[in-house]
């Protein structure tokens, strides 16, 4: 099905062709039967937001198509970019799970498919699939880890080439690890900057120093890790 965008509109998990290896992906055909039945379709403009930081959880955003970004900010109005999502991510299971707050703010950087399955149903469905529930403990777990290396990335590491190098590296994992890898790069410098806690002008400043240094190269919206040894070698400095 065709929608704004030029999308292509996935209404069925049960017919979706890109399906992979995610939360809600490749489970047993009842399960995905039930999560068709439970789930609405919704397509968002780029900058939509599908919840906000401090807001009570209605239930998680399975992103089928398109990325968001998870953000949390500070009484000052610092803010800080937590996660990237992409297809198959599903947002907001931590607040949802526990019926706390939702602990970010999601915001679409692209347009997409985010398909909604609200909390009451989601926890019958828990309760129903054993299969489901065991990969949302999962998932949880791994949650949990990806924040303890945030914190370590922000609090431990002191220079900002270093975060940026860091941050480069995680894009590009398992894509050309011994030589050069290509990139889509979907954020702006301000967004980045939010990423590794420092200031877009720092951002720039790296991307040009990077640059001088052929550790990378930005032609248009395509990045390129010309020499990922050396910017591992700046991390484990």
């Amino acid at each position: 099905m065709r929608a704004p965008y030029g999308l292509n509109i996935i209404d069925n998990c049960l017919t979706c062709p890109v399906r992979e290896e995610h939360l809600f992906c490749n489970l047993s055909p009842p399960a995905v039967q039930r999560l068709n039945e439970i789930k609405s379709i919704a397509v968002y403009p780029k900058s939509a937001m599908l919840f906000i930081e401090g807001q009570q959880p209605r239930g998680v955003f399975v992103l089928c198509a398109g990325k968001a970004k998870l953000s949390t900010s500070s009484l000052e109005g610092k803010t800080i970019i937590t996660k990237i999502c992409e297809s198959g991510d599903v947002l907001g299971l931590t607040a949802t799970i526990s019926n706390r707050p939702y602990e970010v703010t999601a915001e679409m950087i692209e347009p997409g498919q985010a398909n909604f399955i609200p909390r009451d149903a989601l926890l019958n469905f828990l309760r129903d699939n054993g299969e489901v529930a065991v990969r949302v403990a999962e998932q949880l777990s791994r949650n949990y880890f990806t924040a303890y290396e945030e914190i370590r990335t922000l609090g431990l590491t002191t220079s900002p080439a270093e975060k940026f190098a860091k941050l480069l590296l995680g894009w590009s994992s398992g894509n050309g690890q011994n030589g050069s890898a290509q990139l889509k790069l979907t954020l702006t410098h301000e967004e980045i900057a939010e990423m590794i806690g420092t200031t877009r002008e720092t951002v720039s400043r790296l991307f040009s120093d990077f640059k001088k240094k052929q550790f990378l190269q930005v032609k248009g919206a395509t990045l390129t890790i010309r020499n990922r040894p050396a910017l591992e070698k700046l991390v484990h400095t």
